[in-house]
């Protein structure tokens, strides 16, 4: 896996991009009108892309499709820590389908705790918490 980097203008924008040549671009978040997500916008993102991916997988292995995924996910860091990482973050799985719940539960849980390499990664510094909510209904 290799990105490259280069800075856009005369302050903090830069253009990532990977293998494949898909582009991201990074700001500040400080900007007055930032054109791309900070840092740490990015491992909120890939948290709960990487999640979200699992908890599809594992639904599909098991023939259910769901109508809906959303993730919202919130971190939190220390105030005036340097360096000001996250030191918990949640995670709200929103999931609309015909899906037993019980399902639903197990893939996410399996994602969180067992395959999501970007959560067992930040487990290291962060508490991660989740909550489950399927067809309006909170279920953990």
């Amino acid at each position: 896996m290799k990105i490259h980097l280069k800075r856009l203008n005369t302050n903090y924008l830069f253009e990532t991009k990977n293998e494949r040549g898909d582009v991201v671009l990074l700001d500040n978040k400080s900007e007055e009108e930032p054109k791309g997500s900070s840092p740490m916008d990015l491992i909120l993102r890939g948290i709960a892309g990487c999640s979200s991916i699992d908890v599809v997988m594992i639904l599909k292995k098991q023939q259910h499709e769901l109508e809906d995924l959303q993730v919202e996910v919130e971190g939190f860091r220390e105030d005036g820590a340097i360096p000001n990482v996250f030191k918990k973050i949640n995670l709200n799985f929103i999931l609309k389908g015909d899906v037993p719940a019980a399902k639903v539960v197990r893939a996410v849980k399996l994602s969180m705790e067992k395959y999501c390499s970007v959560s067992k990664m930040l487990e290291k510094a962060a508490t991660i918490t989740y909550t489950i909510t399927l067809n309006d209904e909170e279920i953990n």
